[in-house]
Protein backbone atom coordinates (compact mmCIF):
# COMPACT_ATOMS: atom_id res chain seq x y z
CA UNK A 1 0.00 0.00 0.00
CA UNK A 2 1.67 3.53 -0.85
CA UNK A 3 4.19 1.65 -3.04
CA UNK A 4 2.49 0.77 -6.48
CA UNK A 5 6.24 0.73 -7.98
CA UNK A 6 7.59 -1.83 -5.40
CA UNK A 7 7.01 -4.62 -7.47
CA UNK A 8 8.27 -3.47 -10.95
CA UNK A 9 11.26 -2.17 -9.27
CA UNK A 10 12.19 -6.05 -7.68
CA UNK A 11 11.27 -7.39 -10.98
CA UNK A 12 13.89 -4.75 -12.61
CA UNK A 13 16.83 -5.43 -9.60
CA UNK A 14 16.47 -9.14 -10.27
CA UNK A 15 17.68 -8.61 -13.71
CA UNK A 16 19.77 -5.75 -14.03
CA UNK A 17 21.40 -5.69 -10.70
CA UNK A 18 24.85 -6.54 -11.70
CA UNK A 19 24.80 -4.22 -14.81
CA UNK A 20 26.17 -1.45 -12.57
CA UNK A 21 28.84 -2.22 -9.78
CA UNK A 22 26.99 0.54 -7.90
CA UNK A 23 24.37 -1.63 -6.58
CA UNK A 24 26.65 -4.39 -5.02
CA UNK A 25 28.59 -1.09 -3.33
CA UNK A 26 25.16 -0.75 -1.15
CA UNK A 27 24.89 -4.57 -0.15
CA UNK A 28 22.80 -5.91 -3.05
CA UNK A 29 24.26 -9.79 -3.63
CA UNK A 30 20.92 -10.89 -5.78
CA UNK A 31 18.71 -11.92 -2.88
CA UNK A 32 15.01 -11.05 -2.69
CA UNK A 33 15.96 -9.65 0.96
CA UNK A 34 18.81 -7.49 -0.46
CA UNK A 35 16.44 -6.38 -3.64
CA UNK A 36 14.14 -4.98 -0.66
CA UNK A 37 16.67 -3.43 1.90
CA UNK A 38 17.83 -1.45 -1.08
CA UNK A 39 14.73 -0.39 -2.67
CA UNK A 40 13.28 0.50 0.51
CA UNK A 41 16.61 2.11 2.31
CA UNK A 42 18.85 3.64 -0.54
CA UNK A 43 16.12 4.36 -2.71
CA UNK A 44 12.49 4.49 -1.68
CA UNK A 45 10.19 2.77 -3.76
CA UNK A 46 9.22 -0.03 -1.54
CA UNK A 47 8.14 -0.13 2.24
CA UNK A 48 10.94 -0.71 5.06
CA UNK A 49 11.24 -4.12 6.28
CA UNK A 50 9.86 -4.48 9.94
CA UNK A 51 12.81 -5.58 11.41
CA UNK A 52 14.87 -2.86 9.99
CA UNK A 53 13.17 0.60 11.13
CA UNK A 54 16.19 1.25 14.22
CA UNK A 55 18.59 1.32 11.17
CA UNK A 56 16.65 4.08 9.66
CA UNK A 57 16.11 5.66 12.87
CA UNK A 58 19.24 6.29 14.06
CA UNK A 59 20.29 8.02 10.50
CA UNK A 60 18.25 10.81 11.40
CA UNK A 61 18.49 13.76 11.59
CA UNK A 62 20.14 15.69 14.68
CA UNK A 63 17.12 17.17 16.97
CA UNK A 64 16.68 20.53 15.54
CA UNK A 65 17.08 23.88 17.43
CA UNK A 66 14.05 26.26 17.85
CA UNK A 67 13.32 28.84 15.13
CA UNK A 68 14.03 32.27 16.80
CA UNK A 69 13.07 35.55 14.65
CA UNK A 70 16.44 37.49 13.66
CA UNK A 71 16.78 40.76 13.68
CA UNK A 72 19.27 40.84 10.77
CA UNK A 73 20.39 39.70 7.08
CA UNK A 74 24.75 39.40 7.80
CA UNK A 75 24.82 35.61 7.24
CA UNK A 76 22.85 35.92 4.29
CA UNK A 77 24.38 38.56 2.57
CA UNK A 78 27.87 37.01 3.53
CA UNK A 79 26.57 34.19 1.37
CA UNK A 80 25.17 35.76 -1.74
CA UNK A 81 28.22 38.35 -2.25
CA UNK A 82 29.52 37.52 -5.54
CA UNK A 83 27.06 35.72 -7.10
CA UNK A 84 26.15 36.61 -10.32
CA UNK A 85 22.93 34.53 -10.17
CA UNK A 86 21.90 35.84 -7.69
CA UNK A 87 22.67 39.52 -8.38
CA UNK A 88 18.96 41.19 -8.94
CA UNK A 89 17.69 39.21 -5.96
CA UNK A 90 20.48 40.48 -3.44
CA UNK A 91 20.20 44.27 -4.35
CA UNK A 92 16.22 43.97 -3.88
CA UNK A 93 16.57 42.09 -0.43
CA UNK A 94 19.39 45.27 0.55
CA UNK A 95 16.46 47.79 -0.39
CA UNK A 96 13.82 46.45 1.82
CA UNK A 97 15.84 45.07 4.49
CA UNK A 98 14.42 47.39 7.42
CA UNK A 99 11.24 46.56 6.26
CA UNK A 100 11.54 42.60 6.61
CA UNK A 101 13.01 43.34 9.92
CA UNK A 102 10.35 45.20 11.14
CA UNK A 103 7.51 42.97 9.81
CA UNK A 104 9.15 40.25 11.86
CA UNK A 105 9.17 42.14 15.15
CA UNK A 106 5.31 43.40 14.81
CA UNK A 107 4.37 39.52 13.42
CA UNK A 108 6.01 37.78 17.29
CA UNK A 109 4.56 40.55 18.99
CA UNK A 110 1.15 39.63 17.73
CA UNK A 111 1.26 36.04 17.44
CA UNK A 112 2.93 33.37 19.40
CA UNK A 113 5.92 32.21 17.39
CA UNK A 114 7.79 30.01 20.29
CA UNK A 115 8.02 26.47 19.81
CA UNK A 116 9.06 26.55 15.97
CA UNK A 117 12.04 24.50 15.02
CA UNK A 118 14.78 25.64 12.75
CA UNK A 119 14.27 23.43 9.70
CA UNK A 120 16.80 22.90 6.90
CA UNK A 121 15.59 24.39 3.59
CA UNK A 122 17.22 24.14 0.26
CA UNK A 123 16.00 26.96 -2.38
CA UNK A 124 17.10 25.98 -5.78
CA UNK A 125 15.53 28.63 -8.14
CA UNK A 126 16.57 26.34 -11.88
CA UNK A 127 15.12 30.00 -13.68
CA UNK A 128 18.80 31.17 -12.47
CA UNK A 129 20.68 28.06 -13.55
CA UNK A 130 23.16 28.76 -16.34
CA UNK A 131 22.32 25.34 -17.56
CA UNK A 132 18.49 26.95 -17.93
CA UNK A 133 19.76 29.14 -20.59
CA UNK A 134 16.96 31.81 -19.64
CA UNK A 135 19.28 34.59 -19.07
CA UNK A 136 17.02 36.00 -16.36
CA UNK A 137 19.65 36.79 -14.13
CA UNK A 138 21.55 38.88 -16.46
CA UNK A 139 18.98 40.46 -17.99
CA UNK A 140 17.45 41.83 -14.70
CA UNK A 141 19.02 44.95 -14.84
CA UNK A 142 18.10 46.26 -18.41
CA UNK A 143 14.05 45.38 -18.92
CA UNK A 144 13.89 41.60 -18.56
CA UNK A 145 10.77 39.89 -16.44
CA UNK A 146 11.12 40.50 -12.90
CA UNK A 147 8.50 38.83 -11.52
CA UNK A 148 9.51 35.60 -10.54
CA UNK A 149 12.55 37.27 -9.33
CA UNK A 150 10.44 39.32 -6.82
CA UNK A 151 8.69 36.12 -5.85
CA UNK A 152 12.45 34.38 -5.10
CA UNK A 153 14.10 37.07 -3.68
CA UNK A 154 10.76 38.14 -0.86
CA UNK A 155 10.51 33.93 -0.53
CA UNK A 156 14.13 33.57 0.44
CA UNK A 157 13.91 37.12 2.94
CA UNK A 158 10.79 35.43 4.70
CA UNK A 159 12.84 32.23 5.30
CA UNK A 160 15.57 34.38 6.97
CA UNK A 161 13.49 36.59 9.07
CA UNK A 162 11.68 33.52 10.29
CA UNK A 163 15.01 31.48 11.75
CA UNK A 164 15.51 28.62 9.56
CA UNK A 165 18.97 27.28 7.85
CA UNK A 166 19.19 28.16 4.24
CA UNK A 167 21.13 26.31 1.38
CA UNK A 168 20.92 28.39 -1.85
CA UNK A 169 21.51 26.59 -4.98
CA UNK A 170 21.93 27.93 -8.08
CA UNK A 171 23.94 25.22 -10.72
CA UNK A 172 24.08 21.91 -11.21
CA UNK A 173 27.07 21.35 -9.38
CA UNK A 174 25.50 23.17 -6.63
CA UNK A 175 23.00 21.12 -6.37
CA UNK A 176 25.26 17.94 -6.25
CA UNK A 177 27.38 19.07 -4.07
CA UNK A 178 24.40 19.56 -1.33
CA UNK A 179 22.98 16.04 -1.99
CA UNK A 180 26.79 14.46 -1.07
CA UNK A 181 26.71 13.22 -5.17
CA UNK A 182 29.66 11.74 -6.39
CA UNK A 183 29.54 11.92 -10.37
CA UNK A 184 29.02 8.53 -11.50
CA UNK A 185 26.18 6.04 -11.99
CA UNK A 186 25.32 5.38 -7.95
CA UNK A 187 22.02 7.04 -6.82
CA UNK A 188 22.95 9.49 -4.06
CA UNK A 189 24.69 8.69 -0.65
CA UNK A 190 22.50 10.14 1.93
CA UNK A 191 23.62 14.02 2.20
CA UNK A 192 25.18 16.20 4.25
CA UNK A 193 21.82 17.93 5.41
CA UNK A 194 18.93 16.07 5.37
CA UNK A 195 16.39 19.04 4.29
CA UNK A 196 13.35 19.66 5.75
CA UNK A 197 12.05 21.22 2.55
CA UNK A 198 13.22 21.86 -1.28
CA UNK A 199 11.87 25.36 -2.98
CA UNK A 200 12.31 25.11 -6.54
CA UNK A 201 10.88 25.65 -9.80
CA UNK A 202 9.88 23.28 -12.52
CA UNK A 203 13.34 23.80 -14.27
CA UNK A 204 14.87 23.26 -10.96
CA UNK A 205 12.59 19.99 -10.28
CA UNK A 206 13.72 18.07 -14.09
CA UNK A 207 17.21 19.46 -12.83
CA UNK A 208 16.89 17.44 -9.48
CA UNK A 209 15.33 14.62 -11.02
CA UNK A 210 18.26 14.42 -12.98
CA UNK A 211 20.58 14.82 -9.95
CA UNK A 212 19.11 12.32 -8.04
CA UNK A 213 18.16 10.14 -10.05
CA UNK A 214 15.35 7.49 -8.63
CA UNK A 215 15.97 8.32 -5.43
CA UNK A 216 14.31 11.93 -5.78
CA UNK A 217 11.56 10.45 -4.66
CA UNK A 218 12.68 10.18 -1.45
CA UNK A 219 12.21 14.07 -1.11
CA UNK A 220 8.59 14.31 -3.37
CA UNK A 221 6.53 15.37 -0.81
CA UNK A 222 8.63 18.03 0.76
CA UNK A 223 9.55 20.08 -2.86
CA UNK A 224 7.37 22.95 -3.19
CA UNK A 225 7.43 24.68 -6.44
CA UNK A 226 7.29 28.09 -7.49
CA UNK A 227 5.02 28.35 -10.73
CA UNK A 228 3.63 31.86 -11.26
CA UNK A 229 0.23 30.47 -13.61
CA UNK A 230 -0.70 27.32 -11.51
CA UNK A 231 -0.87 23.81 -12.98
CA UNK A 232 -4.01 22.40 -13.17
CA UNK A 233 -4.53 18.60 -11.73
CA UNK A 234 -5.79 16.94 -15.29
CA UNK A 235 -2.71 18.67 -16.46
CA UNK A 236 -0.47 17.52 -14.16
CA UNK A 237 -1.42 13.66 -13.87
CA UNK A 238 1.45 12.15 -16.08
CA UNK A 239 -1.25 9.59 -17.50
CA UNK A 240 -4.62 11.26 -17.59
CA UNK A 241 -2.55 14.33 -19.40
CA UNK A 242 -1.09 11.69 -22.24
CA UNK A 243 -4.78 9.92 -22.59
CA UNK A 244 -6.23 13.15 -23.36
CA UNK A 245 -4.01 14.85 -25.28
CA UNK A 246 -2.88 17.71 -22.49
CA UNK A 247 0.40 18.36 -24.29
CA UNK A 248 2.56 21.07 -21.90
CA UNK A 249 6.27 21.42 -21.30
CA UNK A 250 5.76 22.32 -17.88
CA UNK A 251 2.85 18.94 -16.74
CA UNK A 252 2.63 15.89 -16.05
CA UNK A 253 4.89 15.92 -12.65
CA UNK A 254 2.31 14.00 -10.75
CA UNK A 255 2.88 15.88 -7.72
CA UNK A 256 0.28 16.94 -5.40
CA UNK A 257 -1.33 19.89 -6.95
CA UNK A 258 -1.06 21.63 -3.47
CA UNK A 259 2.94 21.74 -3.72
CA UNK A 260 2.65 24.20 -6.59
CA UNK A 261 2.91 27.89 -5.01
CA UNK A 262 1.86 30.57 -7.28
CA UNK A 263 2.23 34.18 -7.41
CA UNK A 264 -1.84 35.51 -6.95
CA UNK A 265 -4.30 33.71 -5.32
CA UNK A 266 -5.84 32.41 -8.80
CA UNK A 267 -5.71 28.75 -8.49
CA UNK A 268 -7.36 26.87 -5.59
CA UNK A 269 -6.09 23.61 -5.95
CA UNK A 270 -2.46 24.85 -6.06
CA UNK A 271 -1.10 27.24 -2.74
CA UNK A 272 -0.60 30.76 -3.20
CA UNK A 273 2.91 31.90 -2.03
CA UNK A 274 2.56 35.38 -3.49
CA UNK A 275 5.24 38.05 -3.15
CA UNK A 276 5.48 41.46 -1.11
CA UNK A 277 4.66 44.56 -3.13
CA UNK A 278 7.49 47.57 -2.59
CA UNK A 279 6.16 50.78 -1.91
CA UNK A 280 7.97 52.11 1.41
CA UNK A 281 10.77 54.55 0.65
CA UNK A 282 13.30 55.96 2.83
CA UNK A 283 12.60 58.40 4.72
CA UNK A 284 15.09 60.86 2.50
CA UNK A 285 12.88 60.16 -0.69
CA UNK A 286 9.87 60.43 1.37
CA UNK A 287 10.49 64.04 2.23
CA UNK A 288 11.29 65.31 -1.23
CA UNK A 289 8.00 64.00 -2.66
CA UNK A 290 6.07 65.27 0.29
CA UNK A 291 6.92 68.47 -1.78
CA UNK A 292 5.51 67.54 -4.64
CA UNK A 293 2.05 67.51 -6.05
CA UNK A 294 0.39 64.74 -7.75
CA UNK A 295 0.30 66.01 -11.33
CA UNK A 296 -1.59 65.76 -14.15
CA UNK A 297 0.08 62.82 -15.62
CA UNK A 298 -0.49 59.06 -16.29
CA UNK A 299 2.58 56.48 -16.02
CA UNK A 300 1.46 53.75 -18.61
CA UNK A 301 2.24 50.18 -17.63
CA UNK A 302 5.14 48.50 -19.98
CA UNK A 303 8.83 48.42 -20.27
CA UNK A 304 9.24 46.90 -23.83
CA UNK A 305 7.90 49.08 -26.72
CA UNK A 306 6.02 45.79 -28.19
CA UNK A 307 3.76 46.40 -25.52
CA UNK A 308 3.01 49.39 -27.22
CA UNK A 309 2.33 48.31 -30.40
CA UNK A 310 -1.59 49.05 -31.69
CA UNK A 311 -2.67 51.21 -28.57
CA UNK A 312 -2.37 54.74 -30.23
CA UNK A 313 -5.82 55.30 -30.47
CA UNK A 314 -6.31 54.09 -26.92
CA UNK A 315 -2.95 56.50 -25.25
CA UNK A 316 -4.76 59.21 -27.71
CA UNK A 317 -8.18 59.16 -25.64
CA UNK A 318 -5.72 59.11 -22.66
CA UNK A 319 -3.73 61.74 -23.66
CA UNK A 320 -6.35 64.37 -24.15
CA UNK A 321 -7.22 64.70 -20.14
CA UNK A 322 -3.45 63.39 -19.00
CA UNK A 323 0.99 64.40 -19.66
CA UNK A 324 1.58 60.46 -20.72
CA UNK A 325 4.99 59.33 -18.98
CA UNK A 326 6.71 55.63 -19.44
CA UNK A 327 9.67 53.32 -18.55
CA UNK A 328 10.06 52.36 -21.90
CA UNK A 329 13.17 50.49 -23.35
CA UNK A 330 12.89 52.06 -26.70
CA UNK A 331 11.75 55.29 -27.82
CA UNK A 332 11.04 54.63 -32.01
CA UNK A 333 7.51 52.62 -31.18
CA UNK A 334 5.71 54.77 -28.59
CA UNK A 335 3.83 58.05 -29.88
CA UNK A 336 5.64 61.20 -29.89
CA UNK A 337 4.01 63.15 -26.85
CA UNK A 338 5.48 60.02 -23.96
CA UNK A 339 8.03 61.12 -22.06
CA UNK A 340 9.97 58.39 -21.93
CA UNK A 341 12.30 57.86 -18.58
CA UNK A 342 13.47 54.81 -20.05
CA UNK A 343 14.42 51.59 -17.86
CA UNK A 344 14.80 53.08 -14.27
CA UNK A 345 15.53 51.42 -10.80
CA UNK A 346 12.55 50.73 -8.24
CA UNK A 347 12.32 53.06 -6.50
CA UNK A 348 11.95 55.83 -9.54
CA UNK A 349 9.21 54.35 -10.65
CA UNK A 350 7.58 54.69 -7.19
CA UNK A 351 8.62 58.15 -7.37
CA UNK A 352 6.58 58.25 -10.96
CA UNK A 353 3.60 56.55 -9.36
CA UNK A 354 3.52 58.90 -6.17
CA UNK A 355 3.70 61.85 -8.65
CA UNK A 356 0.77 60.30 -11.21
CA UNK A 357 -3.01 59.83 -10.76
CA UNK A 358 -3.37 56.96 -12.84
CA UNK A 359 -1.31 53.81 -13.79
CA UNK A 360 -2.46 52.10 -17.79
CA UNK A 361 -2.69 49.01 -18.38
CA UNK A 362 -2.22 48.30 -22.02
CA UNK A 363 -3.25 44.28 -21.64
CA UNK A 364 0.23 42.93 -21.53
CA UNK A 365 2.14 41.78 -19.04
CA UNK A 366 -0.52 39.76 -17.60
CA UNK A 367 -0.26 39.54 -13.54
CA UNK A 368 2.54 41.43 -12.23
CA UNK A 369 3.64 43.14 -9.67
CA UNK A 370 3.56 46.93 -10.74
CA UNK A 371 0.04 47.39 -10.83
CA UNK A 372 -0.14 46.95 -6.94
CA UNK A 373 2.78 49.05 -6.47
CA UNK A 374 0.02 51.59 -8.29
CA UNK A 375 -2.30 51.05 -5.74
CA UNK A 376 0.26 51.20 -2.53
CA UNK A 377 1.22 54.89 -3.74
CA UNK A 378 -2.16 55.98 -4.01
CA UNK A 379 -2.21 55.95 -7.73
CA UNK A 380 -5.40 54.13 -9.62
CA UNK A 381 -4.81 51.31 -11.89
CA UNK A 382 -6.84 51.53 -15.73
CA UNK A 383 -7.28 47.34 -15.99
CA UNK A 384 -8.15 46.09 -19.48
CA UNK A 385 -10.49 43.82 -20.41
CA UNK A 386 -9.71 40.89 -22.17
CA UNK A 387 -12.43 40.11 -24.83
CA UNK A 388 -12.80 37.19 -24.90
CA UNK A 389 -11.11 35.88 -21.48
CA UNK A 390 -7.65 34.67 -22.33
CA UNK A 391 -6.40 31.55 -22.14
CA UNK A 392 -4.51 28.62 -23.22
CA UNK A 393 -6.86 27.43 -25.49
CA UNK A 394 -6.93 30.79 -27.42
CA UNK A 395 -3.78 32.88 -26.65
CA UNK A 396 0.16 32.51 -27.82
CA UNK A 397 1.34 33.52 -24.25
CA UNK A 398 -0.50 30.61 -22.74
CA UNK A 399 -0.03 27.93 -25.20
CA UNK A 400 1.68 25.40 -23.23
CA UNK A 401 1.12 26.56 -19.85
CA UNK A 402 -0.97 23.56 -17.52
CA UNK A 403 -4.04 24.97 -17.00
CA UNK A 404 -7.35 26.64 -18.61
CA UNK A 405 -7.32 29.26 -16.61
CA UNK A 406 -9.81 31.89 -18.19
CA UNK A 407 -7.86 35.78 -17.54
CA UNK A 408 -10.74 38.11 -18.12
CA UNK A 409 -8.31 41.12 -17.49
CA UNK A 410 -4.59 42.22 -17.53
CA UNK A 411 -5.23 41.58 -13.84
CA UNK A 412 -8.15 39.66 -12.84
CA UNK A 413 -6.77 39.54 -8.67
CA UNK A 414 -6.55 43.74 -9.13
CA UNK A 415 -10.13 43.47 -10.96
CA UNK A 416 -11.48 41.67 -7.53
CA UNK A 417 -10.65 44.55 -5.76
CA UNK A 418 -12.40 46.98 -7.94
CA UNK A 419 -13.01 50.69 -7.72
CA UNK A 420 -12.07 53.25 -6.79
CA UNK A 421 -8.51 52.03 -6.96
CA UNK A 422 -8.90 49.71 -9.98
CA UNK A 423 -10.66 50.66 -13.24
CA UNK A 424 -11.79 48.10 -15.73
CA UNK A 425 -12.11 49.57 -19.46
CA UNK A 426 -12.70 48.60 -22.93
CA UNK A 427 -9.70 49.78 -24.80
CA UNK A 428 -11.35 50.03 -28.09
CA UNK A 429 -14.40 51.79 -27.27
CA UNK A 430 -12.92 55.54 -27.01
CA UNK A 431 -16.30 56.38 -24.79
CA UNK A 432 -15.73 53.96 -22.30
CA UNK A 433 -12.22 54.99 -21.91
CA UNK A 434 -13.38 58.92 -21.89
CA UNK A 435 -16.03 58.08 -18.87
CA UNK A 436 -13.32 55.87 -16.78
CA UNK A 437 -10.68 58.72 -17.13
CA UNK A 438 -12.83 61.63 -16.36
CA UNK A 439 -14.44 59.36 -13.08
CA UNK A 440 -11.13 58.75 -12.11
CA UNK A 441 -9.97 62.33 -12.19
CA UNK A 442 -13.00 63.04 -9.68
CA UNK A 443 -11.85 61.29 -7.37
CA UNK A 444 -8.99 61.17 -4.90
CA UNK A 445 -7.77 57.96 -3.94
CA UNK A 446 -5.63 57.03 -0.73
CA UNK A 447 -3.03 54.44 -1.03
CA UNK A 448 -4.49 50.75 -0.83
CA UNK A 449 -2.19 47.33 -0.49
CA UNK A 450 -3.97 43.96 0.83
CA UNK A 451 -2.15 42.73 3.57
CA UNK A 452 -1.20 39.67 1.52
CA UNK A 453 0.96 41.59 -0.19
CA UNK A 454 2.85 43.29 2.50
CA UNK A 455 5.86 41.61 4.33
CA UNK A 456 4.35 40.91 7.92
CA UNK A 457 1.64 39.38 5.69
CA UNK A 458 3.85 37.08 3.47
CA UNK A 459 5.76 36.69 6.98
CA UNK A 460 2.32 35.67 8.42
CA UNK A 461 1.68 33.01 5.24
CA UNK A 462 5.29 31.42 4.93
CA UNK A 463 5.03 30.98 8.41
CA UNK A 464 1.62 29.34 8.79
CA UNK A 465 2.66 27.10 5.57
CA UNK A 466 5.94 25.62 7.12
CA UNK A 467 4.33 24.90 10.20
CA UNK A 468 1.09 22.98 9.07
CA UNK A 469 0.75 21.75 5.34
CA UNK A 470 2.04 18.53 5.80
CA UNK A 471 2.32 16.90 2.43
CA UNK A 472 4.33 13.37 3.48
CA UNK A 473 1.79 11.98 6.49
CA UNK A 474 -1.97 11.63 4.75
CA UNK A 475 -3.50 11.46 8.28
CA UNK A 476 -2.57 15.42 8.77
CA UNK A 477 -5.55 17.03 7.92
CA UNK A 478 -4.98 20.97 7.20
CA UNK A 479 -6.81 23.42 7.33
CA UNK A 480 -8.38 22.63 10.51
CA UNK A 481 -11.80 20.51 9.69
CA UNK A 482 -13.46 23.00 11.70
CA UNK A 483 -13.28 25.23 8.90
CA UNK A 484 -14.81 22.68 6.20
CA UNK A 485 -17.93 23.87 4.89
CA UNK A 486 -19.52 21.75 2.77
CA UNK A 487 -21.39 23.14 -0.58
CA UNK A 488 -23.22 20.87 -3.21
CA UNK A 489 -22.81 22.81 -6.46
CA UNK A 490 -25.53 23.42 -9.26
CA UNK A 491 -25.32 21.03 -12.44
CA UNK A 492 -22.27 22.37 -14.42
CA UNK A 493 -20.62 24.48 -12.02
CA UNK A 494 -17.28 24.04 -10.71
CA UNK A 495 -16.34 23.97 -6.53
CA UNK A 496 -14.00 27.07 -7.10
CA UNK A 497 -17.50 29.09 -8.60
CA UNK A 498 -19.57 27.54 -6.07
CA UNK A 499 -17.37 28.45 -3.21
CA UNK A 500 -17.19 31.75 -4.41
CA UNK A 501 -20.96 32.45 -4.65
CA UNK A 502 -21.38 31.11 -1.12
CA UNK A 503 -18.64 33.44 0.33
CA UNK A 504 -16.14 30.73 0.77
CA UNK A 505 -13.04 29.36 -1.07
CA UNK A 506 -12.59 25.59 -2.43
CA UNK A 507 -10.23 23.65 -0.56
CA UNK A 508 -8.35 20.78 -1.75
CA UNK A 509 -7.11 19.55 1.34
CA UNK A 510 -10.88 18.51 2.52
CA UNK A 511 -11.56 16.27 -0.31
CA UNK A 512 -10.23 12.99 0.97
CA UNK A 513 -12.36 13.89 3.77
CA UNK A 514 -15.66 14.22 1.48
CA UNK A 515 -14.71 11.11 -0.53
CA UNK A 516 -16.74 9.30 1.67
CA UNK A 517 -19.42 8.11 1.86
CA UNK A 518 -20.01 8.06 5.70
CA UNK A 519 -18.57 11.76 5.74
CA UNK A 520 -21.40 12.66 3.75
CA UNK A 521 -23.94 11.36 5.81
CA UNK A 522 -22.80 14.03 8.79
CA UNK A 523 -23.41 16.95 6.78
CA UNK A 524 -27.01 15.83 5.15
CA UNK A 525 -25.89 14.13 1.63
CA UNK A 526 -27.35 10.69 1.63
CA UNK A 527 -25.92 8.24 -0.49
CA UNK A 528 -28.17 5.25 -1.91
CA UNK A 529 -25.59 3.84 -4.40
CA UNK A 530 -22.39 5.21 -4.55
CA UNK A 531 -19.07 3.52 -6.74
CA UNK A 532 -15.23 4.88 -7.00
CA UNK A 533 -13.96 5.53 -10.21
CA UNK A 534 -10.95 7.44 -11.60
CA UNK A 535 -13.16 8.44 -14.73
CA UNK A 536 -13.83 12.02 -14.03
CA UNK A 537 -12.17 15.32 -12.26
CA UNK A 538 -15.71 16.01 -10.78
CA UNK A 539 -15.69 13.16 -8.38
CA UNK A 540 -17.48 13.37 -5.30
CA UNK A 541 -19.94 14.30 -7.27
CA UNK A 542 -23.84 13.42 -6.76
CA UNK A 543 -26.22 12.71 -9.12
CA UNK A 544 -30.01 13.69 -7.07
CA UNK A 545 -32.06 11.85 -9.38
CA UNK A 546 -30.87 8.89 -8.00
CA UNK A 547 -29.39 9.78 -4.93
CA UNK A 548 -26.13 8.09 -6.51
CA UNK A 549 -23.11 9.23 -5.04
CA UNK A 550 -19.36 8.95 -7.34
CA UNK A 551 -16.46 8.85 -5.80
CA UNK A 552 -12.60 9.47 -6.57
CA UNK A 553 -10.60 6.72 -6.49
CA UNK A 554 -7.47 8.80 -7.69
CA UNK A 555 -6.40 11.44 -5.44
CA UNK A 556 -4.19 13.14 -8.13
CA UNK A 557 -7.39 14.39 -9.39
CA UNK A 558 -9.38 15.91 -7.19
CA UNK A 559 -10.07 19.03 -8.95
CA UNK A 560 -11.63 22.33 -7.35
CA UNK A 561 -11.84 23.71 -11.25
CA UNK A 562 -13.44 21.00 -13.32
CA UNK A 563 -17.41 20.76 -14.03
CA UNK A 564 -19.78 18.32 -15.43
CA UNK A 565 -23.15 19.09 -16.84
CA UNK A 566 -25.06 16.18 -16.17
CA UNK A 567 -23.44 16.10 -12.19
CA UNK A 568 -23.60 18.12 -8.55
CA UNK A 569 -20.26 18.43 -7.15
CA UNK A 570 -19.91 17.68 -3.73
CA UNK A 571 -17.68 20.96 -3.18
CA UNK A 572 -15.25 21.78 0.19
CA UNK A 573 -15.11 25.10 0.75
CA UNK A 574 -13.56 27.36 3.71
CA UNK A 575 -13.86 31.05 5.05
CA UNK A 576 -10.87 32.86 4.23
CA UNK A 577 -9.11 35.90 5.97
CA UNK A 578 -9.69 39.42 4.48
CA UNK A 579 -6.73 40.19 2.54
CA UNK A 580 -4.88 36.98 3.31
CA UNK A 581 -7.07 34.32 1.23
CA UNK A 582 -4.33 31.89 1.58
CA UNK A 583 -5.51 31.45 5.85
CA UNK A 584 -8.60 30.52 7.02
CA UNK A 585 -10.06 32.12 10.22
CA UNK A 586 -9.11 29.28 12.90
CA UNK A 587 -5.54 28.52 10.79
CA UNK A 588 -4.04 30.88 13.08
Amino acid sequence: DGFPECTGKIKWMKDMWMTDPCYSSYGVNGSLCSFLIYLSETESWCPVLPGRVSVIEETKQPVLEDAVIRGHFEGLHQFLDNKTEFKWIQQRIKSMEEIWLEAGLSLSAKYNLEDRKAKQILVHPGVLTKEAGLKIAENAFSGGPLGELVQWSDLISSLHVLGHHLHLSASLPSLNKFFGIQTGGCPSRLSLVEPNLIYTDIIGLRQIQKVLKTSWIKYKCIIRVLDSFGTEPDFNHADWAKKYNLKSPFGGLSLAPMQFYTMFPHTPDNTFLGFVVQHQLSLEENEKLKSTQRKNQALIYGKSATFWKGKKSYLDVIHKYLDIHGTVDNNTLIPNYVINHGIIKGTDVQTLLRQSKVFVGLSFPYEGPAPLEALANGCAFLNPRLKPPHSSLNTEFFKGKPTIREVTSQHPYAEEIGEPYVWMVDMDNQTDVERTITAILNRTIKPYLPYEFTCEGMLQRVNVLIEKQDLCSPAMIWPPLSSLQVVKAEAGTSCKQACWRAGLICEPAFFPYLNNANNLASHNIACQTSEFSDGHLVFPAYDSTEEHCLFQSDSLLYSCVRSEQSLNRICPCRDYIKDQVALCKACL
